[in-house]
């Protein structure tokens, strides 16, 4: 019998906090949680924002909340964004134009028309004898200043030793650290039970690390008259966010790949561990994304793609002159672009038995992703026929799981919900169409980009956090960013909630995560509640062994709890293991049958299933 994916932890970092414990998820709806929920969130960011003041006072709340979710762009100037000018300077008045310069700033190959006369051992004279191209530094001022950042003063570079890496690479680090020590399961406690090739690491980022410490600083460093790096070139690769949780979190040797699909990018990854525990040839597996996209080229690349919400435009929608950047994402209403985001989500998976076996915290479970693409297209960036294919895969899948009526009566959807015009079309149409023809009434929609912007590889992550949120709290967060429809918004058997919706925690059964990457990468999931969950386990094993695993995960859910409340208090440390632990061959055990990995207590199997066997 197919194993099932377990998940057993989750952990990250986005615009509305730490992933881990619902707290990104309590920040969405803090508006309709009790006030001692309300208390710890807020000292949770407090925490995180280094704010040093008592987080119950009015000051300190509405500072927090203006330091989060979706607003004005402050990790860079968006008055100066810098770049250069070229021109074309001429003589004035005669035919040459001179000037003095350091011999060391010479171009290695000179220009035509450049004669240069040495005054002494540092400086030259250069006669210039008609026209010479120049580039002038200058500063231009941000037509989009709206973006999803982390909370202001929280820095993940900060909290291990990070040596210049890429802030991509950052969040990576302290958000699979905060998943690991959210599972309240030491890693020497895994290693123990499991050989190293039951551990899997899938993970990566849709646009690799473009800032000035990987390709940022690859491609611009040589305009700028500097030099790149011996890091730059590897630190930018795809899928060095997994790479580095192997080597420096997890000291993993089992399977590892970065699977990229644009937007889609989380939900691929999840279904590679789904597809792995379910056969049985992987017990563990981390898997998610990590973006850093919040740099002044990548948001005006996307601008001029006319992709993104500028300030001129989601002023004219209001009516204003000026934007709001609080409510630059607008889902299924009038809008005009995405907004660009930036953080980090990771999930741990884990096969039934071993979840039992260890007394794991059982959040729920990842059932099963559909990928498809579109087929021949007009345009790449354009959407085609692939995500009507995963969302009607994934509701057949949910109705074999849990039933027609639960289907019908104790399911949601978690929209991709980008804010563009061509998304609010296409998405309801496909969701209102197919809810109709699996006999869905009011099926509630919900967005949740509208509060952490667009993260691109981990943004479907961003949904699943706030799908594991409601499952331990209750309210659904609503898109409260907006107070209508727009008129080309498909809405039969949808229903978008402009508020909160207030649910109890076992109101839904099953929750449906849906991506829409640019490309044609299409992709639906289909999550399991944690009560559902139970009652399968039980099914499957007896309440017997249901009752035993209550009793160890007594102990871990306490350790848990620790983990969670040192990070709220800024004492918990980010995992980060430079150079500690690194293996030779000499240190492998080997023989016939498999190969001892120190630190893991179970050998690798040099014994593989010959699927074949019967044509051998």
């Amino acid at each position: 019998m197919a194993r099932l994916p377990v998940i057993v932890g989750m952990g990250g970092v986005n615009a509305a906090g730490r992933i881990s414990f619902d707290h990104a998820y309590r920040r969405m709806v803090i508006d309709v949680l009790d006030e001692p929920a309300r208390a710890g969130t807020y000292r949770a960011l407090a925490s995180l924002m280094g704010i040093k003041d008592d987080p119950s006072s009015v000051v300190v709340r509405e500072h927090i909340r203006a330091h989060t979710l979706v607003r004005k762009i402050e990790t860079f100037d968006v008055e100066r964004v810098y770049c250069q000018s070229a021109a074309t300077v001429s003589p004035d008045g005669g035919d040459v134009l001179t000037f003095r310069v350091p011999k060391r700033q010479l171009p290695e190959s000179m220009p035509a028309g450049w004669k240069v006369t040495e005054l002494d051992n540092r400086t030259v004279q250069v006669t210039c004898f008609g026209a010479t191209e120049v580039l002038f530094p200058d500063a231009r001022v941000s037509k989009v200043t709206s973006a999803g950042q982390l909370p202001t003063g929280f820095d993940p570079g900060n909290t291990y030793q990070s040596r210049s890496h890429p802030r991509g690479l950052q969040l990576a680090v302290y958000a699979a650290s905060d998943a690991l020590q959210s599972m309240g399961l030491s890693l020497e406690t895994l290693k123990s039970v499991v050989s190293g090739d039951q551990i899997a690491v899938y993970s990566g980022s849709a646009m690799g690390q473009l800032n000035d410490e990987a390709y940022g600083g690859l491609m611009q460093n040589p305009m700028r008259g500097k030099r790149p790096s011996s890091k730059h070139c590897s630190f930018g690769l795809s899928e060095m966010p997994g790479d580095f949780i192997n080597a420096y979190v997890l000291g993993s040797v089992g399977g590892t790949a970065g699977i990229i699909g644009a937007c889609a990018t989380f939900l691929y990854n999840v279904r590679q561990g789904i597809e792995e525990i379910r056969d049985g040839e992987k017990r563990i597996v981390f898997v998610g994304n990590s973006e850093a996209p919040v740099e002044p080229d990548v948001i005006e690349g996307y601008r001029t793609m006319g992709a993104l919400a500028e300030d001129d435009a989601l002023a004219q929608l209001d009516g204003s002159t000026r934007c709001d950047n609080r409510r630059a994402v607008r889902p299924f209403s009038d809008n005009c672009g995405f907004t660009v985001a930036e953080g980090a989500v990771y999930l741990v998976l884990m096969d039934d038995e071993l979840a039992l076996q260890l007394g794991a915290r059982i959040l729920g479970t990842a059932a099963g992703v559909f990928v498809n693409a579109d087929g021949y297209k007009k345009s790449i960036s354009g959407p085609g026929v692939g995500n009507w294919i995963t969302v009607a895969k994934a509701l057949a899948f949910a109705r074999s799981l849990i039933g027609n009526d639960a289907l019908r009566k104790s399911t949601y959807m978690q929209a991709h919900g980008t804010s563009t015009p061509q998304n609010r079309v296409t998405e309801s149409q496909i969701l209102s169409t197919l809810a109709g023809r699996f006999g869905i009434e009011d099926w509630l929609v919900g967005a949740v980009k509208a509060y952490v912007g667009h993260t691109m590889a981990p943004a479907g992550g961003d949904q699943l956090a706030a799908v594991l949120g409601q499952w331990q709290y209750g309210p659904v967060p609503g898109i409260t960013t907006i107070d209508h429809l727009a008129s080309d918004v498909h809405t039969a058997h949808l229903r978008f909630p402009f508020e909160h919706v207030r649910a109890s925690t076992d109101t839904y059964t099953a929750a449906f995560v849906n991506s829409k990457g640019f490309g044609g990468n299409n992709a639906t999931g289909v999550f399991l509640s944690p009560h559902r969950t139970l009652h399968m386990l039980e099914k499957r094993w007896g309440r017997n062994r249901l009752n035993d695993w209550r009793k160890r995960n007594q102990d871990v859910e306490a350790k848990a709890a620790a983990y969670d409340a040192d990070a709220c208090s800024g004492r918990a440390e980010t995992i980060y293991q430079f150079g500690e632990g690194v293996l030779e061959g000499s240190d492998l055990g080997l023989d016939e049958s498999g190969i001892r990995v120190p630190g893991f207590g179970v050998p690798v199997s040099l014994e593989p299933d010959n699927p074949w066997q019967d044509m051998c």
